[in-house]
């Protein structure tokens, strides 16, 4: 038995849910297992794991933020269609939750005040936000999959990503770009996930519609996968940034010594053997990186030639 939260419903009065002991028939429980799996699997792709060591680029970040800007657009325009329906009223949770205004405010940090006529729906996440249009109008309980799959995330892992993408994007500290990650409503995320799995436990539903729920989450994550593989093929075409290495590709070396191409070798060091490569080549890329190389590749040349002498 978890302890009781007290969590404010849209901005109305605060009040207190106290926990339960949870079953394998609850919804919550349903959608936890059956997406088990899916969820591993996107956690797996190439996109998200090079996110989570820090190997994001500045440019693929912002067409992320792009994606999730229209996912979330879509996706709360049918939660507000739908919010007084059965079947998902007692999840509505604007103040706390939502955030197509939040993104809106990080695409604005990215691309400026007409971010608007920079941005476009790209064909993977199109998809995603005509299954969530298609959803809500013909059949809106199946959003509960939907906002479980956004929502519990953000509160989860995305607060992890949040920490990365600061740190590998060099984010100011007060938090610009970086609103998504940001609930300012929320003031304990356990105690609203418990809060959250709870009104979906207590949501009057038939077994086969707790299957279908299950069955739509699962499809949420595919979306997500696409979106991801997606981000990672714009990868290729977009050029490198050194952002691991703290170096720009244009511009000259400064007093940062995160620019410095020793501590690019010896970030690279600590980081693998694909990542000693990727940023290797990044080094050689910048001018400084270029001069050093030839100079270190001259005195090897003349240490060899004294050695076999």
């Amino acid at each position: 038995m978890e302890t009781a939260a007290s969590v404010s419903n849209g901005g109305g009065p605060v009040y207190e849910e106290k926990g339960e002991t949870l079953s394998p028939e609850d919804l919550s429980e349903m959608l936890a297992a059956g997406t088990k799996e899916v969820h591993e699997k996107a956690e797996n792709t190439q996109f998200v794991k090079d996110f989570l060591r820090g190997r994001i680029r500045k440019e693929l970040f912002k067409l992320g933020a792009v994606a999730l800007y229209y996912t979330y657009t879509a996706m709360e325009e049918e939660i507000e269609r739908n919010k007084d329906h059965p079947h998902f009223a007692p999840l509505y949770f604007p103040a706390e939750l939502h955030r197509h205004e939040a993104l809106a405010k990080d695409l604005e940090y990215f691309y400026g005040p007409n971010w608007e006529r920079e941005v476009s729906c790209s064909p993977a996440t199109q998809r995603y936000v005509d299954r969530i249009h298609q959803v809500g109008q013909e059949d809106p309980v199946l959003l509960v999959a939907h906002a479980y799959t956004r929502y519990m995330g953000d509160l989860s892992g995305g607060q992890v990503l949040r920490k990365v993408a600061q740190r590998a994007l060099k984010l100011p500290p007060t938090g610009e770009g970086l609103e998504f990650y940001h609930f300012e409503a929320i003031h304990s995320a356990k105690a609203f996930k418990q809060l959250y799995r709870s009104r979906m436990n207590e949501l009057d539903l038939s077994v086969e519609t707790k299957k279908k729920l299950v069955d739509e989450a699962v499809k949420a994550f595919l979306f997500n996968m696409e979106v991801f593989d997606e981000l990672e093929e714009m990868g290729k075409t977009i050029q490198d940034e050194v952002l691991d290495a703290g170096m720009s590709v244009h511009g000259t070396v400064g007093g940062d010594i995160s620019k410095c191409p020793y501590y690019a070798a010896q970030m690279a060091a600590s980081g693998g053997t694909a990542y000693a490569c990727q940023l290797a080549m990044a080094v050689l890329r910048h001018p400084t990186g270029q001069v050093l190389c030839a100079t270190w590749c001259a005195v090897l040349a003349g240490f060899l030639a004294w050695y076999l002498m």
